[in-house]
């Protein structure tokens, strides 16, 4: 059982890339926020605005997780203390193995539940937010990628509230597998098509990517 460390929400500023604009350093809140289920491009947590919405936010993405284990070790890497929110994560968690988790596991966080769906895949707005030349490479590479996350049970979550794991499946498709399978591990690709709680954005990708069997 972990805990969320910080609840954070984004407003849009400017940034470089091709929206001109982004939510991605997201400031946390001590209040409780309001979860819902997103529609598309749209975040699962109220006040936090996308503006990619093409390629960010919907029912699949509705809410970001990033381990605060993960980010210190970022934080050494990268030679300053990171707050939560800065990696543009809705929550921060403590305690819980994020890269570990099984696609399609249920959290139970507050009132609201969540599941598992997929890795974050690091845009050219990241690297713009940390400042660091091939920080795409350097965050694959580490392969810690973090969690999205889809609203199975609208809610309320708040800084301190408890994660409880209340289902998961009997599955090797880990966020971790199924990252290293999409960047740096396509022969890891076969496993997202048998596995049943894979995306289906993902799983077509998958079928793309591979030879017929």
């Amino acid at each position: 059982m972990g805990f969320i460390e910080s609840v954070n929400v984004g407003v849009p500023k400017p940034y470089a890339g091709k929206t001109g604009r982004s939510g991605i350093d997201k400031i946390p809140t001590a209040e409780p926020v309001a979860v819902t289920v997103p529609g598309w491009g749209g975040s699962g947590l109220a006040g936090d605005e996308i503006v990619d919405k093409p390629n960010h936010g919907g029912p699949d993405q509705a809410v970001y997780g990033y381990a605060r284990e993960d980010l210190e070790v970022w934080a050494e890497r990268l030679g300053r203390p990171i707050r939560g929110g800065w990696f543009g994560e809705n929550l921060t968690t403590a305690g819980l193995d994020v890269t570990g988790a099984v696609a399609g596991e249920i959290w139970r966080v507050g009132s609201t539940v969540l599941q598992v769906t997929c890795p974050r895949i690091p845009c050219a707005t990241f690297t713009d937010q940390v400042g660091r030349d091939h920080w795409s490479t350097e965050f694959i590479r580490h392969g810690v990628p973090g969690a999205y996350l889809r609203v199975l049970r609208p809610g309320q979550v708040r800084a301190g509230d408890e994660v409880t794991v209340t289902d998961r499946p009997d599955s090797p498709v880990t966020i971790g597998v199924m990252f290293r399978a999409m960047t740096v591990e396509p022969d890891l690709l076969r496993l997202l098509l048998d596995a049943p709680l894979v995306p289906e954005d993902i799983r077509a990708l998958a079928a793309r990517r591979v030879p017929a069997r």
